[in-house]
């Protein structure tokens, strides 16, 4: 077999609703990980080698099809909600149960948030977004 290399391209894998750190899809919920916009490749001057990599995931979002501007994420996790009912199990990504009733962190350092004032104000801001908000 014969092959030609080809630049790394981001494949779409589904549509989500993207809910601070909850990412919501069809049938499943997910927990976010690393978002970038797909934009078309061009050459660019970047001081840090963090910067060239995030630029190279963009582009490859861009690649596979994902039009520029839209927003991607990479690295996110499904969460199974089923094993939060669990005693063993209280805590899963940014959803714990505490004292009973489901919470989300909404930080790595921040503190718990009731999960539908969480929800419920993050879809209003899907609905609503302030003015100037991409």
């Amino acid at each position: 077999m014969l092959g030609i290399p080809r630049s790394p391209r981001v494949v779409l894998r589904d549509e989500v609703w993207h809910l601070g750190v909850l990412l919501l899809g069809a049938a499943d919920l997910y927990a976010t990980g690393e978002i970038v916009r797909s934009r078309e490749p061009a050459r660019r001057g970047y001081t840090a080698e963090s910067q060239r990599a995030r630029a190279g995931l963009a582009e490859a979002a861009f690649r596979g099809g994902i039009l520029p501007g839209t927003a991607v994420h990479l690295g996110w996790r499904r969460l199974d909600v089923s094993s939060l009912s669990e005693p063993t199990s209280a805590e899963m990504g940014p959803l714990a149960v505490i004292d009973g009733a489901l919470r989300v962190r909404w930080s790595t350092s921040g503190g718990y948030a009731d999960a539908e004032t969480y929800v419920r104000e993050r879809v209003e801001l899907v609905r609503h977004p302030p003015q100037g908000a991409t």
